[in-house]
């Protein structure tokens, strides 16, 4: 059997082949793709591996991959990598059925941490299940303020936006903030809108 091959699909030939060398140097091999079109013009017959793509795209973006991608009853794990401000896009994009999402600059490790989990599709569900109910208990710790303002951040809001619809000070939003990313135990904005999604928030 051939080893498991990751498609990174982005517009820009510099990330791709940044991206393309950093998965070759940790021996995962990898195959870059200039669009969504040119990836889904021979998605059909792959059946292992995973996907890596950029969520902002010209004329079919990842969001849009995605979906056609689960239209057509592809089996391979995606992962969507985001700009900063593109969190209710990461939001949308795992709701839409994509398995992580890295938010740029991202670590090298994190990428790959997320790329294996993605090719070991044998122990995912198990696993999963497992993670799933441990973020289900770290959110139950938090308070309803706690909650609402993690609301806000799902929704892409800044700390003075969420502040405003709250009636609450920006310095307090950033309280709380810290409190959830304290007791979800999240190193990320990404991470936490991970934790927040597979718990069912």
């Amino acid at each position: 059997m051939s080893e498991p091959i990751v498609h990174l699909i982005d517009d820009d030939e510099a990330v791709r082949v940044s991206l393309a060398f950093l998965l070759e140097m940790n021996h995962l091999p990898a195959r870059a793709y200039g669009s969504a079109q040119e990836f889904l013009a021979i998605a059909g017959g792959l059946t292992g591996g995973c996907v890596v793509t950029d969520v902002r795209m010209p004329e079919v973006s990842g969001l849009d991959l995605v979906r056609r991608l689960r239209e057509r009853g592809s089996p391979l794990p995606v992962i969507v990598i985001t700009g900063h401000g593109d969190v209710p896009l990461a939001v949308e994009a795992m709701r839409a059925g994509v398995v992580d999402f890295t938010e740029k600059p991202f670590e090298d490790e994190v990428l790959l941490g997320s790329i294996r989990r993605a090719l070991d599709s044998r122990v995912e569900s198990d696993a999963q299940a497992e993670e799933r109910r441990r973020f289900e208990q770290m959110l139950a710790t938090l308070s309803g303020r706690e909650k609402d303002v993690l609301r806000g951040v799902l929704a892409g809001k800044m700390n003075k936006v969420i502040a405003f619809e709250l009636g609450i000070s920006p310095r307090t939003v950033e309280v709380y903030r810290a409190n959830v990313m304290t007791k979800t135990h999240a190193n990320g904005l990404s991470e936490l809108v991970r934790i927040a999604l597979l718990a069912g928030f």
